[in-house]
């Protein structure tokens, strides 16, 4: 049974209860954290890691490729296997679990600590992301079609609500330490990390007492590992079939490297290009976190009057925009405008590219791993994003000239998806519509 309110309602929440690790730990207090603890013992910026001298922005950059290539990798085995099994429930915990207990373990980061710290953070991407392709892939089996981009909407609308929510509470600590009994700037820092993964644990019990189980496949020779195996390649082969899906996901995987890079770098980009201080950094991505409600409901009514791929088409013109704009960004209210508006589109087009992939693959009890090759799409798109990022800046010394390549990124996308016809349908399976 689909369209069941109690269902839709739980499965937002997990959006609520996860979207806190984007928020605190890689977009703001984290990362802020990090620039001013990841440092050598003479306070320089170049640290030893795993015997490797690194600069810890670039340090930053590459751990998070290295946690969504290793994802990247996993979840489609991970996916199929959850598929064959009726599992997708299991493997959605045993992922969320990872991330929020790496994420209290963060509490323990100090300087003389950083290498523990960089591997908790690659532990939480991975929990993270790794819950997500599963969460994602709920859509189809709780909604139909004609409810795909609304209900898309509304989960990333519930996950600013919930992470502005902590984050706020978390301000509170960090600005208000005298109403703690004094604690250091550090320690409040500290006391955030621990309180995402209890807050991830603790919310994410209400999705995972609603959400339905996977559907069993009937039983067949062989363990779940080689059965799950031969279902990956039963769904690869059926999406060879898609054109559709096959465009959109290239399309994707390109303009996706642009969106994920900034929201990865964005902090770091303001600290250490415009040395903005840490406090106007969080405020800055609390306005981006708030104004990404109504872009995601927004973009949300476009598509409803234009389609989803002209609607995906002129969120890529803004973030166009956008990285000719970062290029020459030079003051603290040109970041915060620029902010604003990355808020707007950046809701949008998260909402409409998982809801369009929705439309375009076809009904079936395989949506876990339909849904692995968006996510391995998506995460080998943050690994590509953010490596080329961390190493134009590594050979240029300039993030300025990292955001030009970001442009280039969206101006490929944007023709890739005119690749791709735009048209209101429901009811029809898209894939064989031929239209979007």
């Amino acid at each position: 049974m689909k369209n069941v309110p109690r269902i839709l309602t739980a499965w937002t929440i997990y959006d609520w209860a996860n979207s806190v690790h984007s928020l605190v730990i890689v977009s703001s207090i984290f990362p802020v954290y990090f620039s001013a603890t990841a440092l050598n013992e003479t306070g320089g910026p170049m640290i030893d890691f795993l015997g490797l001298s690194i600069k810890n922005s670039v340090l930053f950059s590459y751990t998070v490729s290295a946690a969504f290539l290793f994802t990247a990798l996993l979840s489609p085995v991970c996916s199929a296997i959850a598929d064959y099994s009726g599992q997708k429930k299991t493997f959605m915990k045993f992922f969320c679990y990872t991330g929020a207990i790496s994420c209290s373990l963060l509490y323990f980061f100090t300087q003389e600590t950083t290498t523990l710290a960089v591997i908790c953070f690659w532990l939480s991407l991975i929990g993270w992301s790794g819950s997500i392709v599963f969460y994602n892939s709920y859509l189809p089996d709780i909604a139909t079609e004609d409810q795909f981009d609304r209900v898309s909407a509304r989960g990333f609308s519930m996950g600013y609500i919930g992470s502005v929510a902590l984050m706020i509470l978390n301000l509170l600590v960090i600005l208000k330490r005298d109403w703690f009994g004094n604690i250091s700037e550090g320690m409040a820092s500290r006391i955030a990390f621990l309180t995402v993964g209890l807050w991830w644990i603790g919310f994410a019990q209400i999705p995972f007492s609603r959400l339905p189980d996977g559907t069993r496949k009937v039983k067949k020779a062989g363990n779940y590992i080689l059965n799950g195996f031969k279902e990956l390649r039963h769904v690869w082969a059926e999406l060879q079939d898609r054109p559709l899906a096959k465009r959109f996901l290239i399309s994707f995987f390109v303009y996706n490297m642009g969106v994920q890079t900034v929201m990865y770098v964005a902090t770091i980009f303001g600290s250490d290009e415009l040395k903005l201080p840490g406090q106007s950094l969080i405020i800055t991505i609390l306005l981006i976190q708030l104004v990404a409600i109504p872009g995601a409901y927004g973009f949300s009514r476009l598509s409803e009057r234009l389609g989803n791929t002209y609607a995906l088409m002129t969120a890529v013109v803004i973030w166009i925009a956008i990285c000719a704009c970062a290029y020459f960004v030079q003051t603290e209210s040109q970041f915060f405008a620029l902010a604003a508006v990355v808020g707007l589109v950046m809701g949008g087009i998260q909402s409409l590219s998982r809801s369009t992939y929705s439309k375009l693959i076809p009904a079936s009890n395989d949506t876990a791993s339909y849904f692995s090759f968006y996510d391995v799409t998506e995460k080998l798109s943050i690994v590509f994003g953010t490596l080329v990022y961390g190493l134009i800046e590594q050979v240029t010394g300039s993030m300025r000239n990292s955001v030009l390549a970001l442009l280039v990124l969206f101006v490929i996308g944007f023709v890739l998806l005119m690749r791709i016809p735009s048209q209101k349908i429901y009811g029809v399976r898209l894939e064989n519509a031929e239209v979007l």
